[in-house]
């Protein structure tokens, strides 16, 4: 015999499964940020950075230096600060380049195990990008 669902009972089960649908489609965009999260290695091989979490941002530290005697970084110096969530895969947010001193406008893109990050002046319009390689 079929059974007549009540109406409000109905309601209520729709908005549960359409709320169910919304978390997830957040939860790709969640799991960007964990798979960014970890070592990359710099594209000439010179250094090595850790992103973590930093309160609600993701920072990144120099954890790794092949000639710390040649190079102006220094291991354990901080040169991603405060990058969110900008988009797929992307954030943004502020980047220290240790050989010229000067901070910039940051970005970082994330393509599989492929990272990208860029230090922009001109609102964005100049800018330098870096390559990384997941180290682990």
């Amino acid at each position: 015999m079929a059974r007549t669902i009540p109406s409000s009972r109905l309601k209520t089960t729709l908005l549960a499964l359409g709320a169910a649908a919304i978390g997830a489609l957040a939860l790709p965009g969640a799991a960007s940020a964990q798979e960014v999260l970890g070592t990359w290695l710099r594209e000439n091989g010179e250094s090595r950075i850790r992103l973590a979490k930093c309160g609600d941002a993701i920072c990144g530290t120099v954890v790794w230096l092949k000639n710390p005697a040649e190079s102006k970084s220094k291991v354990g110096q901080r040169v991603f600060y405060d990058m969110k969530p900008n988009g797929s895969n992307s954030w943004a947010g502020q980047a220290f380049n240790p050989e010229d001193g000067k901070t910039y406008s940051g970005k970082m893109t994330l393509s599989g195990n492929s990272l990208t990050t860029a230090g922009c002046v001109a609102g964005g319009w100049i800018c330098r990008s870096v390559s990384w390689a997941r180290a682990n």
